[in-house]
């Protein structure tokens, strides 16, 4: 954990201070001071109405529709005895009208926090692995990883605000068209960086709420039960359906569009094949070492999620 929590503080010193060193350049040669502040408030702007309108956007894309507690008791219970534990407000109950089975939280703050199933998932899940998925999001809501993320992901916009600016339009305003040039190329690597980063932010910040599930009392066995029940469902899931959360699938648990390769790791795991993982599967994997090779190597880089097998085997830690 504390690792974790080290390569977090780490990563956001990072960025900032790449952000930092930019403007400390930018500042102190010869580029055009007013025309860079305004696109760094633009970006900041940007920032703020993706952080105020998110939710709404959230709601909307997910067919979100908020339930009282006479409309699934048990639902209520469980997200209730949850918040207790992790001492946070009860946030707002919601079920998605989507097929893919799965679970996510939103929110501005901990008062407007929101947790939400899919209409995919009531019926997949039993109880354990229910309140196991519900401990993770209520991790991110007590995580605050919403504000997290959505700060760190301004730095790689500012970045492509820099590299636009100077690669297109510096040129054109500036007698060293060269230096500006490498101004713009420079940034724009910067962005390329620092989009890998937040990338990675995002996946470390999964881990969290991983953890944060078992410290509410969940069972590691539930929760890996579940993400491998999910990924199933997810690869029974036509294309047309998958894609319409493509844009939203960095709130999802897992990522479904990696619903068949996910499931194809996990099953060496399920060894009676009786479609779960139980303590016994997950406290073999306890001892192994797992090899990615390139290519799951590659598209981890770029995911906004841990690599599964890798995940999996992290919950086989915990005890």
């Amino acid at each position: 954990m504390w690792s974790l929590q080290l390569r977090m503080w780490l990563l956001v010193t990072l960025l900032f201070g790449i952000i930092y060193a930019l403007i400390v350049v930018i500042g102190r040669s010869f580029l055009h001071v007013g025309d860079f502040s305004f696109y760094l408030i633009l970006s900041i702007v940007m920032m703020f109405i993706q952080y105020m309108l998110g939710p709404k956007i959230v709601e909307w894309s997910m067919r979100v529709k908020y339930i009282k507690r006479q409309e699934n008791p048990r639902l209520f219970q469980i997200v209730e005895s949850l918040s207790v534990a992790a001492n946070i407000p009860m946030p707002r109950i919601g079920i998605a009208q989507i097929d893919i089975p799965n679970a996510f939280a939103f929110g501005r703050s901990l008062r407007d926090g929101r947790v939400c199933v899919t209409s995919g998932i009531i019926n997949l899940l039993n109880e354990e692995e229910l309140k196991a998925v519900l401990g993770h999001e209520l991790s991110h809501l007590k995580n605050r990883d919403v504000l997290t993320i959505t700060l760190l992901s301004v730095i790689p916009m500012i970045m492509y605000r820099i590299a636009w600016q100077f690669l297109f339009y510096g040129r054109r305003r500036d007698e060293r068209g060269s230096n500006t040039m490498l101004i713009g190329l420079a940034a724009f690597m910067f962005y390329f960086l620092t989009n890998l980063l937040v990338l990675y932010a995002s996946r470390i910040r999964e881990y969290f709420a991983d953890r944060g599930s078992v410290l509410l009392g969940n069972q590691p066995k539930a929760l890996a039960s579940s993400l491998y029940k999910l990924a199933y469902g997810a690869a029974r899931m036509d294309k047309e359906s998958l894609k319409q959360t493509e844009g939203l699938k960095a709130f999802f648990i897992n990522d479904p569009s990696k619903g068949r390769k996910d499931v194809l790791q996990l099953s060496q795991l399920d060894l009676d094949k009786n479609g779960t993982i139980d303590a016994s599967e997950l406290a073999a994997l306890r001892g192994a070492h797992i090899r990615l090779n390139l290519g799951d190597r590659m598209m981890e880089l770029l995911s906004t999620h841990p690599n599964m097998l890798k995940r999996i085997k992290k919950l086989s830690e915990y005890r």
